[in-house]
């Protein structure tokens, strides 16, 4: 850096580079003008969320508290930022709940702060403790349609005429003609029409939601190209054969269990399960795979070719430091991401001794189900019922390819199986992953860890069944639904 360069002009120059996506020259800008300028609590401020972007998490925290050390206006948000990288990026909860207060304690009314502790004490099950700051948000914000359509999640409806129906009704009328926020509180309403049994009322809230959530797409942006992700599948078995060299594996305390599907198959439910094993630790969703697919491997699959035994032992050696920093001492640590599927051979290249759960349910319930959830839109396949029946037959197509390949390795996880069948369905999970049985395994409602899916309530509760079928209840809107499923030609 120019010794004659002003401080504002260094900053000028490091927005520019990171707006360019050279984020690490930004970082490496701001990390040399604070080592002759400490005093700037803003730039810390600023290079805190550069190494959170780069995924430097012990460093993104370390630049925060120099901030906050110095005296940056606005501390809520600062420790907002440290509470967020604490529970959504190294699962340690107890202090991402200490930073959420701490930035209640600058800002009583903070409702990100508010939002973010309702959340975490969603994600742990405590669902009194969620629902009293939900409500307490709307009370400071009564115009906070994601803490409205949070409560209703959160809350649950009693019946067809539950008073929270009518608050999301009337909440969806003021949201006037912002597709957004109409998306927000559209699938929450769905949602509670459906657990009232209101399920023709509940299909056009649903309808209506998917659409204002296309709407919110930016212009001229394709959600799902069917022969783009068509041509993608084929490039993943072109490029994993049974001719690939095997790699030596990384030696390692830790042993990653891979739990992968279409979403909302079961994966939570899974890794639920398994975390009543003495010897598994839930790993929740770890984005490392894809993550490393967007940047290190990029464009994947077609440049595997060009990476050396050396370099793909030195991704994996990665991958398993960053599972043993999250989770100390652990054995088994599951990874839960659905859309690791897509993965496979790329983890059985890393990981050749690593068991890859795969997750099942009914196809159509399957489709009902993602088309339901209020999705972001890397996932544009679940706002059209027609295109999530296409995703899913592209994923049977390619899970075909990875059993041809890995045989035993993959093991088959059948919802709708499991909710007919629990212990003997259970009994073959646990020895397909070289798992003695355990009774606890069963009593996965009692489970305390950390839940950071849309699943986090139904893995509270009993075994129940409704879920398994819930396409019986909307059969009128669905004849081509099944019609694709059964050809997608």
């Amino acid at each position: 850096m120019n010794p004659d360069t002003t401080p504002e002009a260094t900053v000028q120059q490091a927005v520019l580079l990171e707006e360019f996506g050279r984020v690490d020259e930004a970082a490496g800008l701001y990390a040399r003008l604070l080592a002759s300028r400490p005093d700037l609590a803003d730039c810390w401020y600023n290079l805190g969320v550069l190494q959170k972007k780069l995924r430097r998490f012990d460093e993104a925290l370390a630049c925060y508290q120099q901030a906050l050390d110095r005296g940056i206006g606005e501390p809520e948000q600062v420790h907002l930022n440290r509470g967020v990288i604490y529970a959504d990026h190294l699962r340690r909860n107890d202090d991402a709940r200490r930073e959420l207060r701490a930035a209640l304690a600058w800002n009583p009314v903070y409702v990100p702060a508010l939002l973010n502790l309702a959340n975490l004490d969603e994600d742990l099950g405590r669902r009194s403790q969620a629902v009293a700051l939900y409500e307490r948000i709307l009370a400071l914000s009564p115009d906070s349609l994601d803490a409205l359509a949070r409560l209703a999640n959160a809350k649950g409806v009693s019946g067809a005429d539950d008073p929270l129906i009518g608050r999301l009704q009337e909440a969806l009328a003021r949201a006037g003609a912002d597709p957004a926020a109409k998306a927000t509180v559209g699938f929450a309403l769905g949602r509670a029409l459906d657990a009232g049994g209101r399920y023709d009322e509940a299909y056009a809230a649903y309808v209506a939601a998917n659409d204002c959530s296309r709407a919110c797409a930016a212009p001229g942006t394709t959600l799902y190209d069917r022969r783009q992700h068509e041509q993608f599948v084929d490039e993943l078995i072109g490029a994993f054969t049974r001719e690939l060299p095997q790699i030596s594996a990384v030696a390692s305390q830790v042993r990653p269990i891979f739990i992968c599907g279409m979403f909302r198959s079961g994966s939570t439910l899974t890794e639920q399960l398994l975390a009543g094993h003495s010897r598994v630790t839930p790993g929740g969703e770890i984005d490392f795979i894809p993550n490393s697919v967007a940047t290190d491997l990029a464009p994947f699959p077609a440049a595997m070719g060009r990476f050396s035994a050396g370099r793909l032992q030195l991704l994996a050696a990665r991958y398993l430091e960053t599972v043993e920093r999250m989770f100390p001492r652990a054995e088994f640590v599951t990874d839960k991401r659905p859309d690791n599927f897509l993965y496979v051979g790329l983890i059985k290249r890393l990981f050749p001794a690593a068991k890859i759960i795969h997750t099942t349910r009914d196809p159509l319930d399957n489709c009902l189900s993602l088309y339901f959830l209020h999705l972001d839109h890397r996932m544009g396949y679940a706002l059209d019922l027609l295109d999530a029946a296409h995703f899913h037959h592209q994923h049977q197509r390619l899970m075909a390819h990875w059993k041809s390949l890995y045989g035993d390795d993959i093991v088959s996880f059948d919802y709708d199986e499991f909710v007919r069948a629990p212990r003997p369905t259970l009994e073959r999970l646990l020895a397909g992953c070289g798992l003695a049985w355990e009774e606890e395994c069963l009593s996965f409602e009692r489970r305390d860890n950390a839940v950071k899916t849309e699943s986090v309530w139904q893995v509270r509760e009993p075994l129940y069944q409704r879920a398994s079928g819930r396409a019986r209840n909307y059969e009128k809107h669905l004849a081509s639904v099944r019609a694709t499923l059964a050809d997608p030609s």
